[in-house]
């Protein structure tokens, strides 16, 4: 809850930094342009890949597959769309980060240990099928 908080508070700050330094730098109207741009083509982005991501679970699911690899890139899609609406540079560098296949790709390792780790410290509990066939 900590970590929360102190996003909460570091990101605006940095936001706000960035975007004078920003404007400052280039112009306040070049960079007002610059944060709308990004946050359309982030949009565009977005969808194209949650489109992408979306058609591959069907095609998994329709195989009788678990698309977990596509549920966890659905999620960094989705994550990267959200860091793209906030105003910012901070945010849409990384929210473009998390929508590019192959850094979504490092970003997914490090969820995936995250996850394990959790599960492995008994913090997550992971529900099967297996506990539901009682019959």
């Amino acid at each position: 809850m900590r970590v929360l908080i102190m996003l909460f508070l570091l990101v605006p700050i940095l936001e706000i930094w960035f975007l004078v330094a920003a404007g400052r730098g280039i112009g306040w109207v070049p960079a007002l342009l610059l944060c709308v741009l990004t946050g359309v083509i982030g949009a565009w982005l977005a969808k194209r890949e949650g489109l992408q991501i979306f058609r591959l679970a069907q095609v998994q699911l329709s195989r009788g597959e678990l698309p977990g690899e596509a549920i966890l890139d659905g999620i960094c899609v989705f994550m990267g769309g959200l860091l793209l609406l906030v105003p910012g540079f901070l945010t849409d560098i990384f929210g473009f980060l998390l929508l590019i296949p192959y850094t979504r790709g490092i970003a997914k390792l490090f969820i995936k240990r995250w996850l394990y780790k959790r599960i492995r410290n008994g913090q997550l509990d992971i529900l099967t099928f297996n506990k539901f066939n009682r019959f």
